[in-house]
């Protein structure tokens, strides 16, 4: 009996380069807009020559790729995701226009919705801070009918379409994971936590703030986790150009890789988030920065380097499917968790930054409490949005405003809720990720000794695992490599050793 045409080989193959020529067009354009450059006003020529692959019945025809196999479920849920981002296109693009002009007015300062997470910790103090609250709740009650439309056209497809129960099911199908268990799981993890993090956190924001926690909003949490009242600590002698070469201890000239772009330089006209860009893999990423100064610029850099690494260093004789059709960024997400991380060991602190011991004792306490305070943030916001999205109430934004401040002691606006929702439940891939990156610490440690990171070791063994690309679920990269199962002993092992 023949196959197909619609399923067979030929059609695969053909599936699989129209959409990894989509996957190049909106990276490379979002990736213009990262730099600054000027997006086009319409979208019509990403999907030039495409548009078949974004038709319900295309899409019908083949869904039963979703449980042929692990390639052809990624292949249906690319292209379904795909389908999803053109439905909401028109709506993305009316919130974008509105948004792109949009400003707080602080004494006088106009800060533009894109620069507040800098303006928070560069440029602010508290009665600042206050204001801006003011202002963002007004701006997110005018946005608000604008950020939700994009959100009510995806969840009428899945739902009257695609017939999920909801956007809970389609993200389970998606990734293969269990939700149930990982909200009990995470509830697990902020319950056992509680008590070290919010005696910590209550004593730094009174002595940094003047304010008892209860009193600060999740603006001056920005302001915190910035680290910026330690950036005296951060030896200037560092340019953040130079910090590449750091990899060369792993036998990576990060410069001599042809494919590896960094974009370092200030700009105005940049936005403020550090990102990577995959627009082919494994043979051409660009990492995407604005430096603000201090120590926020380490972390970005090196988390985006753990991405970007592990894309250079991919096979490239993989299946798409394998390498750039991952249904989950989880794994990804772990390498640049490890990288950000390791930054902050005593033996990097020592060793490569020249930190003096009672430095380096200051600089763990209120990193590992940032990073608890961090994790505390995406655990809520997980749990709120499984409640929202499976009570069908995601314009309710008082769910996501009481479990943020239960969970992290920061007050937070309902209003601005669709303005922090990421989509498929992204929180929970931090989580994961976060875990499981202190898990692979662990391993190096144990496997070569404390100063791993300085050993040409480390470097092999990353790069034999980066060499994997995206063929593994997380939990089948862990039992594949030998390292065991994910568990959240370590991370919280090292939160309970650091904070005083």
């Amino acid at each position: 009996m023949e196959t197909p045409p619609e399923t067979g080989p030929e059609r695969t193959r053909e599936l699989e380069h129209s959409l990894l020529e989509l996957n190049t067009r909106i990276t490379s354009r979002a990736l213009r807009g990262a730099l600054g450059g000027q997006a086009p006003t319409h979208d019509g020529d990403i999907y030039d020559g495409l548009e078949s692959l974004l038709q319900p019945g295309y899409l019908r025809t083949l869904s039963s790729l979703n449980s042929v196999s692990r390639e052809g479920k990624r292949l249906y849920h690319t292209l379904l995701s795909h389908y999803l981002q053109f439905q909401a296109m028109p709506y993305e693009n009316e919130l974008s226009q509105w948004a792109r002009g949009a400003s707080a007015a602080v004494n006088g300062e106009k800060v533009y919705l894109r620069e507040i997470h800098t303006w928070c910790q560069k440029n602010s103090d508290v009665p600042k801070r206050l204001i801006m609250e003011k202002e963002t709740s007004s701006l997110s009650k005018f946005l608000k009918p604008f950020a939700l439309a994009p959100w009510s056209a995806v969840l009428e497809i899945l739902e009257d379409e695609l017939h999920y129960p909801d956007y809970v099911a389609y993200c389970a199908d998606k990734k293969s994971l269990d939700y149930g268990r990982y909200s009990r799981w995470v509830e697990t993890l902020m319950d056992e936590t509680s008590d070290l993090y919010f005696s910590a956190m209550d004593a730094w924001a009174r002595e940094t703030l003047g304010l008892p926690l209860s009193e600060s909003n999740r603006f001056d949490a920005i302001y915190l986790v910035g680290l910026g009242q330690f950036d005296a600590l951060y030896p200037d002698s560092i340019a953040l150009r130079e910090l590449p070469r750091f990899f060369e201890s792993w036998g990576i000239e990060a410069s001599a890789i042809p494919g590896l772009h960094l974009h370092l330089e200030s700009s105005r006209q940049k936005g403020h988030q550090g990102l990577t860009f995959a627009l082919h893999i494994p043979g051409e990423a660009h990492v995407v920065m604005n430096p603000s100064g201090g120590w926020i610029d380490l972390e970005t850099l090196f988390h985006e380097m753990g991405h970007a690494l592990s894309i250079v260093h991919t096979r490239a004789d993989l299946a798409p499917a394998l390498k750039d059709f991952n249904t989950s960024s989880t794994l990804s997400e772990t390498y640049a968790f490890l990288l950000q991380n390791m930054c902050f060991t005593p033996p990097f602190l020592e060793r490569f930054l020249r930190l003096k011991p009672k430095e380096i004792d200051t600089l763990l306490h209120y990193k590992a409490l940032k990073d608890l305070a961090f994790y505390r943030r995406y655990g809520a916001k997980f749990l709120s949005e499984i409640q929202m999205f499976q009570s069908k109430d995601l314009a309710n934004g008082q769910i996501y405003a009481d479990r943020l401040q239960q969970y992290t002691g920061f007050s937070y606006k309902p209003e601005t809720h669709l303005f922090d929702l990421a989509p498929e439940l992204y929180a929970l891939d931090y989580v994961i990720s976060w875990t499981a990156e202190a898990n692979l610490q662990r391993h190096l440690s144990r496997s070569l000794g404390e100063e791993w990171m300085f050993r040409r070791e480390t470097g092999d063994i990353l790069k034999d695992w980066w060499r994997q690309g995206n063929q593994y679920e997380i939990d089948e990269f862990f039992t594949v490599n030998g390292l065991g199962s994910i568990h959240p002993h370590d991370i919280v092992s090292r939160w309970r050793s650091r904070i005083r």
